[in-house]
């Protein structure tokens, strides 16, 4: 038999749990990357050229590598220089560092988006940096953000499974590991790829409700 359901139905439960792994590290390491986002899109859009061409430097770097061998250099390459990390601390720390590179970019594009004369007009009513920042720019400039860091979450969902290379546990390793006990490949894979099937759709979901909600708000 090709498929069998009821193998299937008995592996379920690891793979769920595994999927669950999943979730948290991605959930994690999204929310991380949003943070580190914001000061490299600040730095990239400053006045200052030497802020800027570092912080545009370093994030074409991070862009412009695989993120396997990101990966690798941060699990493999800090014990060289005395800082080991937990694989899934690792883990966490490359998806946050990469994908914060990405989102900085939807951050600067969406922030230079906004007119100038907002900014010069929240001046003009004496309105301070930060004031300007969070009630002018940052309203006019979230919404174009929106499809791109759900595509950016859709993609972490699916990198994570890079993950599996330094033996973080989570669902495309369970279900290798799966595979490798039972010598039977095609459940637990078919599952996992379902599994991550639903991820995405459900962060494609919760990205179209977002936009729908800032819209309406």
């Amino acid at each position: 038999m090709i498929f069998s359901p009821e193998f299937a139905v008995s592996i379920l439960p690891r793979l769920l749990y595994a999927a669950g792994v999943t979730v948290k590290l991605t959930v994690l390491s999204f929310a991380i990357a949003l943070i580190v986002a914001l000061p490299l899109a600040l730095a990239r859009i400053s006045n200052r050229k030497v802020l800027s061409i570092t912080a545009g430097s370093f994030i074409e770097f991070i862009r412009g590598t695989p993120m396997l061998i990101q990966l690798f250099m941060v699990f493999f390459g800090l014990p060289k220089i005395g800082l080991t990390l937990q694989p899934v601390t690792a883990g966490v720390l490359a998806l946050s560092v990469h994908y914060g590179c990405y989102i900085a970019e939807a951050y600067r594009a969406g922030l230079q988006a906004v007119n100038p004369t907002q900014r010069e007009a929240a001046w003009s009513l004496s309105l301070s940096p930060f004031d300007t920042f969070k009630s002018v720019l940052i309203p006019q400039a979230v919404p174009p953000m929106i499809p791109a860091l759900g595509t950016y979450l859709i993609g972490m969902f699916k990198d994570a499974a890079l993950l599996a290379s330094i033996s973080v546990f989570e669902l495309l390793t369970t279900a290798k590991l799966i595979g490798t006990e039972s010598s039977r490949y095609t459940e637990p894979m078919t599952i996992a790829g379902l599994l991550f099937l639903c991820m995405s759709l459900a962060a494609a979901g919760l990205t179209r409700l977002l936009e729908r909600i800032w819209v309406i708000g």
